[in-house]
């Protein structure tokens, strides 16, 4: 059995490789420990420009101090894609209001119409909501993801050295037209009575990892693989906290799981902003299980068992299972005859 695990690792993105180009083994054995045992971690030296995580962080405040009716100019409730701006109290996790307000973005590209009736997910590509009055945010907001982009290439390539298995092994499902996400979010405490204490609820992601830029407030808890206690993952300025996502779940049968994790909302007055960015694969990408070493098979965990949440090999169908009860206003308005 793990040791239970009172903290998450922190790695040094800039030692991965060595001057020859190859992972250093040493990263990769500190990258498989924190991937397998916790699930999450954190990096730091990753490459942002000088000033590029203060300018996002303060761009994002700015929109969301914006007028209501100007940030409802977005609103995603018009998006089939789920793009846009989210109300506050309107995100839904496990049942119950989430104390944030949030723009969702991703790849802008031209949207399907006709589809299979099987495969409705890919409605889900499509345009983006942007202010345009306040060009700034998609400015420092895409830029951003373009970093995230490259990072999310470069831990998959650890990730899969890590597994025993080529550095490219998990490209594929990437190639063409990745569905990447990404998140502007603002928390606060205090005005959603129904949400209580929840910033947003235990929860997994859908993808294969989670790059995630906090501020300095505080909130994230993880809950590890078969541990009760719920580990506090503390702001360091400017680094980037990583989680894996199902698909990592389903491909390595549980070696490597996705981590449930919570926000607790901040205190009343006081305003949580953090940036999320999902590395996933394209809409129709299909997950099959990896060959694991033996002495990683035998330490593979299973997928987890939640007949209320199935987890899924076909990325698009997880997805979209979890944006229509995530925002099931709409949902009920683009998705009907999934309600």
């Amino acid at each position: 059995m793990s040791t239970t695990r009172t903290s998450v690792p922190v790695l040094d993105l800039s030692t991965a490789r060595n001057s020859d180009g190859f992972f250093n083994m040493d990263f990769i054995d500190s990258l498989r420990d924190a991937a397998h045992n916790v699930g999450f971690f954190q990096i730091i030296n990753y490459g942002a420009a000088d000033g590029q995580v203060e300018e996002l962080l303060e761009t994002v405040a700015g929109f969301f101090r914006l007028p209501l009716v100007q940030r409802l100019e977005l609103d995603n409730r018009t998006s089939a894609q789920f793009r846009g701006y989210t109300r506050l109290g309107k995100e839904i996790t496990r049942g119950r209001a989430d104390s944030r307000e949030q723009i969702d973005f991703g790849p802008d590209r031209k949207p399907l119409i006709d589809v299979p009736d099987d495969q409705l997910f890919l409605r889900l590509q499509g345009h983006n909501q942007w202010p345009a009055q306040y060009p700034e945010l998609e400015r420092t907001a895409l830029a951003w993801t373009a970093l995230m982009a490259r990072i999310g290439v470069d831990l998959l390539e650890g990730i899969s050295v890590a597994l025993g298995l080529p550095e490219n092994y998990l490209a594929e499902p990437f190639t063409f037209s990745p569905a990447w996400m990404g998140k502007l979010v603002h928390y606060v405490g205090g005005q959603v009575p129904e949400a209580g204490t929840q910033g947003v609820g235990a929860h997994a992601d859908y993808g294969f990892v989670t790059l995630l830029l906090q501020d300095t407030v505080g909130g994230l808890e993880v809950q590890p693989h078969g541990q009760e206690e719920w580990i506090p993952v503390e702001p360091i300025p400017g680094a980037l906290v990583v989680n894996l996502g199902e698909m990592l779940e389903v491909a390595t049968n549980g070696y490597l799981m996705a981590t449930i994790h919570r926000v607790t909302a901040p205190p009343p007055g006081v305003d949580r902003y953090s940036v999320p960015f999902f590395w996933s694969p394209r809409l129709d990408a299909v997950i099959e299980p990896v060959p694991l070493p033996p002495a990683l098979l035998a330490e593979a965990r299973g997928v987890s068992d939640d007949p209320d949440n199935p987890m899924l090999s076909s990325y698009g169908s997880n997805v979209l299972k979890g944006w229509v009860r995530a925002h099931p206003e709409t949902a009920a308005i683009h998705y009907p005859e999934l309600g």
